[in-house]
């Protein structure tokens, strides 16, 4: 029986392997991750599976615009389900936490430059960066 990964794959140009899916759903459930937490989430179920193919199947399905690539200061590069809708991302200096932020205009691109260089704009990336909720409590709580 054919899933709904399963067809977005193929759509994709891909074939629809254990590894793939499995990669697909655990980004489901876990946003923003590297490619060692989701070696760590899909080991149960394919414990075979090397953090070489792990990166493999990351460069596959981000190439395929099925998963996002985005690449925090200091951070390894971190993956995600949520593609084609122009959001950001905001990222705590001390912890490394992120979380999405939606774009105020709501279509591509978000920004305008100042110059373009000659360049067609289709999106514009943009992190923010600050202190997470609970890296503030822990500032409030150590005075």
């Amino acid at each position: 029986m054919e899933t709904t990964l399963d067809s977005a794959l193929r759509s994709a140009g891909l074939k629809a392997t254990t590894g793939r899916v499995a990669v697909l759903e655990a980004l489901d459930s876990m946003a923003h991750s590297d490619a060692e937490q989701v070696l760590r989430a899909i080991s149960r179920d394919l414990p075979k599976t090397s953090i070489q193919s792990v990166h493999n199947i990351l460069a596959d399905l981000t190439a395929a615009g099925l998963i996002r690539r985005i690449e925090p200061a200091g951070s390894a590069a971190l993956y995600e389900r949520r593609i084609d809708d122009n959001h950001h991302h905001v990222v705590c200096s001390r912890c490394g936490a992120v979380a999405d932020v939606d774009c105020v205009v709501g279509h591509a691109p978000c920004l305008t430059p100042s110059t373009t260089s000659g360049f067609a704009i289709q999106t514009a990336e943009v992190t923010f960066w600050g202190l997470c909720p609970d890296c503030q409590a822990n500032d409030t709580t150590a005075e």
